[in-house]
């Protein structure tokens, strides 16, 4: 009911600032977290919706863990923001999952909000081979999240774009990944709530929990999601 509300009242707006923040999550952890934060504050969002991706077309053929389990922890992670809320219209979709259909998506369901794409440094001097490259840019605001000095000075593609500085936090979901694997801890790596589920669920041991990998398509994986795990 809460979340009928909330889609009924942003439909009936025209200037709600959406921020649109993307990812594996795989699991999902303080870094995704504060980064989030970081843009909220930065670019007056009042809503920021966490989209688990199905699978990203530049890592067809890569494991990872089941949509619906990345998509259990993230909303275990932001449980009671006010601000941030997960999206799960890419798991319903056949993967890969193109960023140009996720806005389209998200457009129709937000008519007239103002919608903020964050992606990282990297993601960004990508762009030029995403799919519709163009027609992304004019869906959105694509918003660079920057961690560094050194990493706003990378060669980018001179296209619309603005900077958002951010923390710099030396975490990621691999090195989370690897850790449960051999045993060492991940507390005060991710919310308490992810540990508990991936301690609960068995996620990223012995066990197989990886069944939302897709087969590598004829067609060119070109096209990307917003910021990688």
């Amino acid at each position: 009911m809460r979340a009928e509300w909330r889609a009924s009242r942003d439909r009936a707006r025209s200037d709600v600032r959406l921020g649109i923040f993307g990812g594996s999550f795989d699991p999902p952890h303080l870094g995704h977290l504060a980064v989030a934060q970081d843009a909220i504050e930065a670019l007056a969002l009042e809503e920021l919706l966490l989209v688990p991706a199905r699978v990203s077309p530049f890592k067809v053929g890569e494991p990872v863990s089941a949509g619906a389990l990345r998509a259990e922890m993230l909303e275990a992670a932001v449980a009671g923001h006010p601000r941030m809320r997960v999206w799960r219209g890419e798991l319903e979709r056949p993967a890969p999952s193109y960023t140009r259909d996720t806005l389209t998506q998200i457009r129709d369901e937000h008519p007239g909000a103002e919608l903020l794409l964050l992606m990282g440094d990297d993601q960004w001097a990508s762009f030029p081979g995403w799919r519709s490259p163009r027609e992304i840019l004019g869906l959105v605001r694509v918003c660079v999240l920057t961690r560094s000095p050194e990493a706003a000075g990378r060669d980018a593609p001179e296209w619309p774009h603005e900077r958002v500085p951010t923390r710099r936090m030396e975490i990621s979901s691999t090195e989370i990944r690897e850790r449960v694997a051999a045993g060492l801890s991940v507390r005060f790596l991710v919310p308490e709530a992810v540990r508990s589920l991936i301690e609960v669920r068995g996620l990223y041991g012995t066990s197989d929990t990886t069944s939302d990998t897709a087969p590598d398509p004829a067609a060119s994986a070109t096209g990307l999601r917003t910021p990688g795990p």
